[in-house]
This record gives C-alpha cells, sequence and structure tokens, in this order.
C-alpha cells in the first residue's frame, strides 16, 4: 500500500466519477458546443453568484488568463511574497502579462489591506502602474491557512477605492469555505474573478474554472486561445467537474480532521522544530539540523509513505480524499517508530 501524501493533485477518479465522464454528452467546445462544459461552467457561476464561467485545463492557465485581462504591459500585480501566481507559475506574470510584481510579507501567505494600501504606487510616470491584487486562499505555502472573510472584505474596499481589479486564486477554496462555515456567494460577492482547482481535493484528474463577469470571460476566451487551452470534447473531463462540485466538497472536513491527527503525531518528534498551525488539509514541518528535509523523505519512503521537501528543512504533507484512515494510522504509528 503505497501512502501518497505528495499532492492533492494525486488523487484518482472515483467509480461514480468515471461512470458520470463515461456518460457524459459532448461537443466542441472552441465553438460553444460542449453541453457538459457549459453545464459545469453554468453550474460553477450560479454557485458563486457570478455572471459567466470559463472550463481550463488547470489552475496556472486561469490565474494568469485572469491576471492578462486585468493587467496591461508595465503594470504591477500586489501578492503574498509566497503566492502561487509568483512561486509556482513559471514566471507566468512577466511572460504572459509583461507586468512586474510587488511582493509583501504575509502572515502564512495571508497579507493584510494596510499592506495593500501602503504599496499602492502613486500617479508617477516614473512608477509602475498598480492595477491588481491577487489573493491566494487557502495558501499553499502558508500551510493550508485560510483567509478572515472580514479582512477580505477590507482588501475589497482598498482595490475598489484605488481602481484595482481583485482576483482569487482559490485553488483550494472550498477546503476554507467548509472549515469557516462560509459560502462561495459570499466570495463571488467581492472578487472580479475567481480561479477554482478541480484536480486538487475535489478528484477530478483534470481541469480549472475562471469565474467573473460575461464581458471578461468573454475576453479571458481569448486569452485561453491564444495560450493553447482551447480544448474540443473536453465535457468528459467536465462531467468530472460536476460530479465533484455535488457531491465531494463536504466530505473535505474528513481531509483536515486527517491532516490534525497527523501533525499531533509530528509534533511530538524531537527532530521537529516547528509545524505551522494546520487549519485545512496541508501539513507543513520544519526539521531540527540534525536531519535534512530530503533525507526524512527518504526515509518515509522505505516505509512506503510518499512526502514532498519543500525545502531543505521542511517537509510538506497533503491529506486527500484517496487518504483512508487505515493510511492515517498508519502514517502516525510510522512517525511514532522514526
Amino acid at each position: 500500500m503505497i501512502i501518497d501524501f505528495r499532492s492533492d493533485t494525486v488523487t484518482k477518479p472515483t467509480p461514480a466519477m468515471k461512470e458520470a465522464m463515461m456518460n457524459a454528452p459532448v461537443g466542441d467546445d472552441v465553438f460553444g458546443e460542449d453541453p457538459s462544459i457549459n453545464e459545469l461552467q453554468n453550474l460553477a457561476a450560479e454557485m458563486f453568484g457570478m455572471e459567466a464561467a470559463l472550463f481550463c485545463p488547470s489552475g496556472t492557465m486561469t490565474n494568469q488568463i485572469a491576471i492578462k485581462c486585468h493587467t496591461q504591459p508595465g503594470d504591477e500585480v500586489i501578492c503574498d511574497e509566497n503566492a502561487h501566481v509568483y512561486q509556482y507559475e513559471g514566471g507566468g506574470i512577466a511572460f504572459n502579462s509583461g507586468a512586474s510584481v510587488k511582493l509583501l510579507p504575509g502572515d502564512l501567505g495571508r497579507i493584510t489591506a494596510g499592506q495593500v494600501l501602503s504599496v499602492i504606487n502613486p500617479d508617477d510616470v516614473h512608477r509602475a502602474h498598480s492595477s491588481l491584487v491577487c489573493l491566494e486562499n487557502t495558501s499553499n505555502r502558508g500551510g493550508g491557512s485560510c483567509y478572515d472573510y472580514e479582512e477580505i472584505k477590507r482588501i475589497q474596499k482598498v482595490c475598489k477605492d484605488n481602481n484595482l481589479k481583485f482576483h482569487l486564486d482559490g485553488a483550494r477554496l472550498f477546503n476554507a469555505l467548509v472549515l469557516k462555515n462560509e459560502t462561495p456567494k459570499q466570495y463571488g460577492e467581492l472578487f472580479d474573478s475567481i480561479s477554482i482547482c478541480l484536480s486538487k481535493s475535489l478528484g477530478c484528474p483534470v481541469g480549472s474554472l475562471l469565474l467573473g463577469k460575461k464581458d471578461f470571460i468573454k475576453k479571458a476566451k481569448r486569452v485561453r486561445k491564444v495560450f493553447g487551452g482551447g480544448m474540443r470534447q473536453a465535457g468528459f473531463l467536465a462531467a468530472a467537474g460536476m460530479y465533484a462540485l455535488k457531491n465531494n466538497i463536504n466530505r473535505l472536513s474528513e481531509d483536515h480532521a486527517h491532516a490534525r491527527q497527523i501533525a499531533e503525531a509530528i509534533s511530538k518528534k524531537v527532530f521537529v522544530k516547528k509545524i505551522l498551525p494546520v487549519e485545512t488539509n496541508i501539513i507543513i514541518f520544519e526539521l531540527n539540523d540534525s536531519v535534512s528535509a530530503p533525507a526524512l523523505v527518504t526515509k518515509l519512503k522505505e516505509h512506503n509513505i510518499l512526502g514532498y521537501a519543500i525545502s531543505s528543512s521542511r517537509v510538506r504533507l497533503v491529506i486527500h480524499l484517496d487518504i483512508s484512515k487505515e493510511m492515517v494510522d498508519k502514517t502516525i504509528t510510522t512517525f511514532k517508530t522514526l
């Protein structure tokens, strides 16, 4: 039995999801004729109370399309220094949009309205034009940390008062919604655009959605084509997304509980210097100088447990729907023996 904690992207479609995929009606989506994709887009837009949605191959693509649509070359994007759009999207902000980035030192990946306000550039030809603020909820490098909704509202007001667009990288947004007992429509009211990922904790094989106003999504569809993201009979994939949105959200609380159980066992080990607060499905812990993260990952692999060294001293474990109670128990037992 292999226990794979490297990411929640490693999930496999369940039999029920596969059945939904196999029975999906399809058409040519570039012509707007795939009924399953159209249904998924309408479902997601309705969930968030937004006008329209666009199905894309990946969360990186939905984020990069949003940034491209919201900015002009020479603009500046404001985000946390650990944001996925900066750290893990191949320099796409510069490459795709010709924009620069203002990085803020947030708290576990979360920035504040005060920080945003303090770095908005004046209307000065010598300075980049501040045009977009990007948040990530939950924060990957922040250990699955969640924003306080009231702080998001304050940031949104700063954006509105200063004519900045507001984008949410909601790759794991449903984890935050379940934990905080919040609704998608609360977020749809605040953001100009939202990206949600279907292939992480929701368990789909492929796909993300970009949400926004109709004119924004019309522009986004053109950018998606330029980026090479126009798919044809992708309704088979969209059917997996519809199944996930209807069946795999509420169960995320199980992943959160499993993460807390494993984190408690890890925190008791003498070779662990500290562990980031575990709110959702991500565990990040830092090791003492006596052991390196790659060495510990190698040791865990000997027990058929796969982890991920995100630095020389930090290990990340991510819980997902393919992690059973039996796997959690074995992982806890294994850590006790290390």
